[in-house]
């Protein structure tokens, strides 16, 4: 991999990086586009638009910036780099109140994050009782996790052989599901994709193409990437019916009615 590409953007403009956007463009359109509700937010990743196949009516990208004590205006005019409309935010402290959104999308967001832990604990609070969190990352149990860490075993002897980009940290599917359990989510779903090889030429990445239907199916769990779907639970939350759903006819229930001879004390009359 060639030394000047060492930031995601650059990384997504060659033959992986198209292939791994393609699956994954795919994938959040399928997931997001029966989430209802009125407000969603994208958090980082402005080369894909994980949000354009929802239907809510208010939608906001958010852009990674520095912690509030440490931005400058260089930090932000460099962070800014989407055609689309953006807030420059960090993302452990969101403008936005609690319990206010009912979608957050997080494409590679938490192992770009400089505190994933708090950005996930960020999300919680934001997110509305049974929201839900779509979140996608690359997975070091695979071929391109093994690439990867062949490439940081070359860079202490001198070569730069990375094949992912040098920024972000891998965070591995089943520890993130632990993360997400401690903060009260529920993951719906979750599946891997991108089963090719750490090639870097797209004709060698067309020619296993074949892989990624093997995968699947004979070693689903080490695709390149992981991807899942988690809804926010709130422990003794009841959800109220429509009113028209709980409201019910009074039973016609039986009338005292008061006896007009009294009883006599003294037994029968004979």
């Amino acid at each position: 991999m060639n030394s000047e590409i060492i930031g995601l953007t650059d990384w997504l403009k060659t033959p992986p990086g198209g292939y791994l956007m393609r699956w994954e463009r795919a994938h959040f359109d399928q997931a997001v586009s029966d989430i209802f509700g009125y407000h969603a937010l994208q958090l980082g990743l402005p080369e894909l638009d994980a949000l354009q196949a929802n239907r809510m009516p208010h939608k906001w990208l958010a852009l990674e910036s520095a912690p509030p004590q440490l931005a400058t205006d260089a930090t932000a005019q460099a962070n800014v780099s989407s055609p689309r409309a953006a807030l420059l935010t960090y993302s452990a402290a969101l403008p936005f109140p609690e319990s206010s959104l009912d979608l957050v999308v997080l494409p590679h967001t938490l192992e770009l994050s400089s505190d994933p832990h708090a950005t996930l604990r960020e999300v919680e609070r934001v997110l509305v009782p049974e929201g839900r969190v779509v979140i996608s990352g690359l997975n070091p149990t695979s071929l391109w996790g093994l690439r990867q860490r062949r490439g940081h075993l070359y860079q202490r002897l001198g070569y730069d052989d990375l094949f992912l980009p040098k920024t972000g940290e891998f965070i591995g599917y089943w520890r993130l599901r632990d993360w997400l359990r401690l903060l009260n989510f529920e993951v719906e779903s979750g599946r891997f994709g991108c089963y090719r090889p750490a090639l870097t030429s797209q004709q060698w990445l067309d020619r296993f193409e074949w892989m990624d239907a093997a995968g699947e199916r004979w070693w689903p769990i080490f695709g390149a990437v992981y991807f899942l779907v988690a809804v926010k639970r709130v422990r003794g939350m009841r959800l109220l019916e429509p009113a028209w759903k709980s409201h019910k006819t009074a039973a016609t229930a039986p009338t005292a009615v008061a006896n007009k001879e009294p009883v006599s004390r003294s037994g029968p009359q004979t």
